[in-house]
Order: C-alpha cells, then structure tokens, then sequence
C-alpha cells in the first residue's frame, strides 16, 4: 500500500539521512514485522537515494520472494538457533525473529523458549562482532503479565506477575529474559540494543490466514458469519496500525536510550476483546453480524493468554516525536482493502503489505 510507505517515508521526526550507504540486517524478514520493515526501508531507500542493503534473514523462502524480487532484499535461509556467519559490515539490526502463535506456545514450549533465547544471543553477538550502530529487539506486552489493575495506565517499568508453572508463560518469560539479554550486553559490551514492546500489531498487510482474533474477526464477517468469541471477551487489548508500528521501531533505532524498552502502542486503540468484535460486527460490518460468545470444550488447549486489564501508555515513544495516526476502526478497514482474493491463505504473497513492486 503505496499510502502505507508514504506515510512512513514523508516522518520527519526520523534521521533517514543516517541510512545512507548502510547495511541492515533483519531478522524474521518473512514475518509481519519483518517484511513492513524490509519493504519500508526498501521504500525510502529508493525515494530518497540512499542506497541502502537489506539482509533479510527467515525460513520460508516461499514469502521471501516479493521480498527480493520487488524489494530487492538479500535473503538468507536460516535457523536462528544457528549463529550467523555475515561477510563485511553491518550498521544496523532488526530482531523480529520469534515463535508467536499460541498453540506453539502450549505444544511446543520448549522451542519457543530456545528460539528466543539461543537465537537472541546469536543476534546480540552479531551486533557486538559488527560494531553495529544501533539495533531493536522485537519484545511483546506480555511481558507484563498481570498489572496492577488500579494502575490508570500501564508504563514500561510496572511489570507484573508471571506465572512460572504456566506453560503458556514459555513466550512472556523468555521474552523477559531476552530483555535482560540486551540491558546485559549493552551494559558489559556496549551493544547499542534497545526494545520495543509491541503491543497487537495489524492493519494492510495482516495475512489471511493470521490465527489472531482480529483476522479472524474480519475473515467471519466478510464471509458472512457471526463473530465467535471462544472467552468471554474480557481481556482488554493493545493495538497498533502496522505502519504507526514500523515508525515508532525507527524512531526508538535513532533516539531511543541503550538498554531501554517502549512500549508501542496507540491508547486509544485499546479495548477488550468483546467490544472490539462487537464494533467490528456493528459498525465495520455494519450490523449485518452479530458477535456471540460459545467456548470450546478443550478451550485449555488452545492457548490463550489470561486475561488482563492493562491499558499501556505511550508516552515514553511519545516522547520521541512519535505519533500513532490510525485508530482501530481505521486499522480493521485498511486490513479489509487489503485482503486480497488473489493471495489466499499460504500464497506467496500473504504479507502483502505495501506489496507494490518499486
């Protein structure tokens, strides 16, 4: 979506004259994070002559196609869990690389645990090795865990509980302990790693097939079918648009402090589950779906997060000279525009945001 990397392109607020003739490495580049962001700094490196090089590191090679056709990255198939073994220099990084669906957190707890981990590490010391100027870690808002719910809004130092006999606390442990990985490095090593906390993270460019309950929100109305809530709905979400996204991880890259986390996120996006799908199905949908609530039998199987109250607050990446534009209306009815019929659920192009050949 043209206006998507525009948007991006056209902030002032970021320093894109320090792209110039530099090498960026990210990780996870097949993923949503991943590929907005090898499509954007594609997008400004040829809008603004910059003459940048993209080292997109991933697994599925099938996705990374649009990625080096139309956007001219350099892939590379590889095992995060395997050090990375890069020729010539690196200026900076992008670490998106992460197991993120729930059911692999429940089925598989242990992989979810090593790739964060193991494969943080093998990044951080790349990052070392590279002298590298700057780099993000992709962190979660589940690192939170359980707030303090009389908290108005949820800053980055008001961690919560976690339970560590939980196995679905495999993703927000590890991430947690990822976060301490880089305050570590930057600290004894002088990594220049910082964090961002992504909160729910959507908009063009969400695939068909994504197992999250907004995709799936949008997958039932546009084939005429109610909502189905598989909770109650009472968890309260976190969202942000995925280009609010991309320029906030650019910002924290610039000007964020080493060794610190932000969160990313836009306050005003911040529902629970049951009013989201209920406005989804009234006013998105416009009435013409209803959402209804029916839990499954095996619901313990499945995955999902507890639920929680937290409304997280920007106001830190604020602070930055970010501001989001898009709020969760706007960010249902740009993902709508942009699913596709021509790029089913597995297609080659199911990230397809911004997916428009430069």
């Amino acid at each position: 979506m043209l206006e998507d990397l525009e948007q991006i392109a056209s902030n002032s607020a970021i320093p894109w004259e320090k792209f110039k003739d530099s090498t960026i490495l990210i990780t996870g580049a097949t993923g949503l994070i991943g590929s907005a962001l090898v499509r954007s700094m594609s997008y400004v490196s040829r809008r603004n002559k910059l003459n940048v090089r993209i080292l997109a590191y991933g697994r599925n090679e099938m996705l990374a196609e649009n990625l080096t056709v139309d956007y001219g990255a350099e892939f590379f198939t590889h095992d995060i869990l395997q050090p990375l073994h890069i020729d010539g220099g690196v200026d900076y990084i992008f670490h998106c690389a992460a197991v993120t669906k729930s059911s692999e957190m429940v089925s598989n707890p242990t992989e979810v645990i090593e790739t964060s981990v193991f494969g943080t590490t093998n990044v951080l010391n790349i990052a070392r090795e590279k002298s590298v100027k700057s780099m993000v870690y992709m962190s979660s808002m589940e690192v939170y865990g359980a707030t303090d719910p009389s908290l108005e809004s949820v800053a980055e130092e008001h961690l919560g509980y976690l339970d560590l006999g939980n196995t679905r606390g495999c993703y927000p442990q590890s991430k947690r302990q990822c976060e301490c990985m880089c305050a570590c490095w930057s600290a004894q090593y002088g990594v220049p790693v910082k964090i961002a906390r992504l909160s729910q993270t959507f908009g063009a460019g969400t695939p068909r097939d994504d197992s999250r309950v907004f995709a799936q929100f949008v997958r039932s109305g546009l084939a005429g079918e109610n909502i189905v809530l598989h909770t109650e709905g009472r968890s309260q979400g976190n969202y942000c648009y995925i280009s609010d996204a991309v320029t906030g991880i650019l910002l924290i890259l610039f000007k964020g402090e080493n060794g610190e986390a932000y969160n990313v996120v836009n306050p005003a996006a911040t529902m629970t589950v049951r009013n989201m799908a209920e406005m989804v199905a009234n006013r998105v949908f416009d009435g013409k779906i209803s959402a209804v609530v029916n839990i499954p039998d095996d619901i313990q199987n499945r995955g999902y997060a507890a639920d929680t109250t937290m409304k997280l607050s920007a106001e830190k990446l604020k602070r930055l000279g970010w501001a989001p534009k898009y709020g969760l209306e706007d960010m249902f009815r740009r993902m709508i525009r942009h699913f596709d019929d021509s790029n089913p659920p597995g297609s080659n192009q199911g990230y397809g945001f911004l997916s428009v050949p430069l």
